[in-house]
């Protein structure tokens, strides 16, 4: 995780204030929400079942000569009987990278191709669209460049009769688009945007989930929210993708998974949230939350399930921050989604950490000046879950003292509940000898707001070898926080240091 480095160096003597630890954590959080929204996922695909109809297809692991792949382009050029066989063979040997690039090489190579995707042969048509499919998963942008020339034929057979062809269709021009503005652009012109409304509203699962992954890989470019949000926007199809947001949806987990990154990077571009919420994403979003969490909370979970949790718990951090007032968060169930985030975290904390630090940042926003839902934390007990994850680095335990703070900072009836909380100072006091300077950082700052507060919190923190930690702080190798560190000892403790 990337987190924000903080202020400048305060001298020795500088009291660090409470106002000022709010200040600096606000800039902190900012600085975090930037490095979430910018950060960028590409991924191609070969789609499921590529073979069909049960053909096993070879997967080549040696390498072959030029010559080897030149001849097959020649008896795919001549037209000549065995040209399907000769299709399957290419087919197989450009999962090679290096055969990819030969290929290209050969004159008019793309051309011959394309002139067989166009095919009135439905099996010649097929093998030459699954050769294109191999190069769009290449990882050398210049391949995508090269196979340009097939875009407005790609976007033509969108509207054919066959769902497994428009299938095929969609994953080349999804993995074309990743990585190469210049094809984003044509496509753009050529009016893709419209066509993956169309697929999007497809009766075929299959279909819906190519398109929504098409799209998805648009979504990602860093022009997406000059040249292609609006479009999207102007063609309608955030609505048919809240929707597809739905466990019972009979078009399967990865589809909502698809559209979850969708409409994440749509609201992570800065679009009106107002938009989106009148749309009704926070609600149809906090539904399949509360139904995930039920499902993980009996025992149900199904293989997957995380990977729609990811994107699902980030686009609603990210919405309730643009939205910049409390109104959405009045459509949070508080129970529920509580419930369900705590769930999340407990069960893939080991196997999949990063859907505890996703849902960790969605609490933080939703925590964040809510005295309502802080509150909630309290009436479900919440606060043992959250410090048994203070042991956890990567990032886990800076969000835990992020959650703390925001709690503390409710005033002094929330204080007063934290200290009373068993563990809360032995747990504190582990983040204090850790080497992790923000990790440090953070839990001074959750101390002074203790602190501050209650006068009882004192002596606990101090019977819990407390001034012991902070002692120790003072070989720190880092300034600030050995200033922030004998700012608490001063103020706090003057009377009561060993």
């Amino acid at each position: 995780m990337i987190r924000g480095r903080g202020a400048e160096v305060r001298s020795r003597n500088r009291a660090c204030g409470v106002e000022e630890i709010k200040a600096r954590r606000r800039q902190q959080e900012r600085a975090l929400r930037k490095a979430r929204k910018e950060k960028q996922l590409v991924s191609k695909r070969l789609p499921r079942g590529l073979q069909g109809d049960g053909e096993e297809m070879e997967i080549r692991e040696t390498s072959v000569t030029k010559e080897e792949v030149l001849q097959l382009f020649q008896r795919i050029q001549r037209g000549s009987d065995d040209r399907l066989a000769a299709l399957r063979s290419l087919r197989q040997m450009l999962q090679l990278k290096e055969t990819q690039q030969m290929f290209v090489r050969f004159e008019n190579s793309i051309h011959v191709l394309i002139s067989l995707f166009t095919s009135n042969l439905a099996s010649v048509q097929l093998e030459a669209t699954r050769c294109l499919l191999e190069l769009s998963h290449s990882d050398d942008q210049s391949i995508s460049l090269v196979c340009l020339p097939a875009t407005p034929y790609l976007l033509t057979y969108l509207s054919g009769q066959s769902a497994k062809f428009t299938e095929l269709c969609l994953y080349i021009l999804g993995n074309l688009a990743a990585e190469n503005e210049a094809v984003r652009n044509q496509l753009l012109v050529q009016g893709v945007i419209q066509a993956l409304a169309i697929c999007l509203q497809s009766p075929h699962g299959a279909v819906v989930e190519a398109a929504a992954y098409s799209l998805s890989q648009m979504l990602q470019a860093k022009e997406a929210g000059e040249k292609i949000i609006p479009s999207v926007l102007e063609a309608n199809l955030t609505p048919h993708l809240i929707r597809l947001l739905d466990l019972d949806c009979e078009f399967g987990m990865q589809t909502a998974v698809e559209c979850a990154w969708c409409l994440h990077y749509i609201v992570s571009s800065g679009v009106n949230s107002e938009c989106m919420i009148s749309q009704g994403l926070i609600r149809q979003a906090v539904i399949l939350l509360i139904a995930l969490g039920r499902a993980v909370g009996s025992g149900t979970t199904t293989d997957g399930m995380e990977l729609l949790i990811y994107p699902v718990a980030r686009c609603l951090a990210n919405l309730i921050v643009s939205d910049g007032t409390a109104r959405c968060k009045v459509q949070f169930h508080d129970r529920d989604v509580l419930q369900a985030l705590s769930a999340f975290i407990s069960r893939f904390l080991q196997s999949r950490p990063f859907v505890t630090r996703e849902c960790l940042w969605l609490l933080n926003n939703l925590t964040a000046g809510d005295e309502r839902l802080c509150s909630a934390i309290f009436c479900l007990n919440l606060v043992p879950v959250f410090l048994q994850l203070i042991p956890f680095s990567g990032g886990i335990n800076t969000l835990v003292l992020m959650l703390l703070g925001n709690i503390a900072e409710m005033g002094l009836e929330y204080c007063e509940k934290l200290q009373h909380q068993t563990g809360i100072f032995p747990a504190l006091c582990i983040t204090l000898r850790t080497a992790d300077p923000e990790a440090v950082r953070l839990t001074l700052e959750v101390l002074n707001l203790i602190l501050s507060r209650c006068e009882q919190a004192c002596v606990s923190f101090a019977n819990q070898n407390g001034i012991l930690a902070l002692e120790a702080i003072q070989y720190n190798s880092n300034e600030d926080i050995r200033v922030r560190a004998n700012f608490l000892m001063d103020k706090y403790f003057a009377n009561k240091a060993i």
